[in-house]
């Protein structure tokens, strides 16, 4: 537009289709990677840094008052994207989610027979209750 102060309309749509393609790289990450840590860097990485792209945009755009907003939503995924990545992935390595002869260093399982914590036997699967529905 003329006499618009904000950045030029290329930046907005550049950082706006950028962020939508890192979103949709994502989401394939997510469907296409073969095990739980692959996703997770999927899911978390490409994920963040499309949403980030796209408020990026977006706020260039939007009226300076809806700024806060934004920069809550961006905040709000940078707070949560790692604390949920931590537990989905704590949580895949302890029910055997994870094929562990793929890890390079198994920090968690020298902390885990430190602190005397037991991780479920493979031998022997828990009961599902899920499957028997």
């Amino acid at each position: 537009m003329p006499g618009d102060a904000g950045p030029p309309s290329w930046s907005r749509t550049f950082h706006a289709f950028t962020g939508a393609g890192f979103c949709l790289l994502g989401a394939l990450g997510l469907l296409r990677f073969p095990d739980t840590v692959s996703r997770l860097h999927a899911a978390a990485k490409a994920q963040a840094l499309g949403l980030l792209l796209t408020l990026v945009g977006a706020a260039a755009q939007a009226p300076a008052r809806h700024a806060p907003v934004l920069l809550l939503v961006a905040l709000f995924q940078l707070l949560t994207a790692p604390i949920t990545s931590q537990i989905i992935g704590r949580t895949a390595y302890r029910t055997h989610g994870l094929d562990r002869d793929l890890l390079l260093r198994d920090e968690l399982a020298d902390r885990l027979a430190r602190e005397g914590t037991p991780i479920h036997e493979p031998d022997r699967p828990e009961r599902d209750e899920d499957s028997e529905r």
